[in-house]
């Protein structure tokens, strides 16, 4: 959601951009050049300072701890159900002023305060073929642990050309998630969980 808000912002400080560029500009008063530095400039700088060899360090992306998607079971019917992701409070959420204004241990739906913007698709990387297939444009691919490996995203998604994610082991157990595929949708303020059972000797349903 954050990425989301952030590509929407860019996007409209693009069209903002254009539409200044073929209008008329005038100056009010006196002007000073920018004396802070050029960020994009720093971080180009900062870069090539880095050692040449820094990604042999981290050794095969296979390994990374960050790329390890958490495990579902194939989905051996049809099923729709419903979770509510209840979360609570491992802290004391608290004013400025020290005045407690949620305890340690309240338990509340986040559904009520937000909404998820879009599906989430997930599916084992055996089944990514039909998720493109199935998932619209704006919803976001969750890559779970295959039998043979393979859940890598990043070498996936540059093979589709489209951006997918993994499945934390985190947003498994918020979701309740079991099995794959699976399509996760907000109904009101519950998850509406689809489970697809697909036919492996023929085309998939959609």
């Amino acid at each position: 959601m954050l990425f989301q808000g952030a590509t929407t912002i860019v996007l409209l400080a693009c069209a903002l951009v254009t539409a200044a560029a073929h209008a008329q500009t005038s100056v009010i008063g006196r002007t000073w050049p920018i004396a802070e530095p050029d960020a994009l400039e720093e971080i180009e700088g900062r870069t090539q300072k880095l050692p040449p060899n820094m990604a042999s360090r981290f050794g095969p992306r296979a390994s990374w701890s960050a790329m390890k998607a958490a495990p579902l079971a194939v989905a051996q019917a049809n099923r729709v159900r419903s979770v509510v992701p209840f979360y609570t409070l491992d802290f004391d959420v608290k004013l400025p002023d020290g005045k407690l204004l949620y305890p340690k241990g309240f338990t509340f739906n986040p559904l009520t305060y937000v909404s998820l913007p879009q599906r989430l698709v997930v599916v084992r990387p055996e089944d990514l073929g039909w998720a493109l297939r199935t998932a619209t444009p704006s919803d976001w691919i969750l890559l779970a642990a295959g039998p043979r490996g393979g859940s890598d995203p990043i070498t996936l998604g540059q093979k589709v050309g489209r951006s997918l994610f993994i499945l934390e082991q985190r947003v498994k157990d918020r979701l309740g998630l079991e099995v794959a595929p699976v399509i996760v949708s907000q109904i009101g303020q519950k998850l509406e969980l689809t489970e697809v059972k697909l036919n492996r000797t023929g085309s998939a349903p959609r």
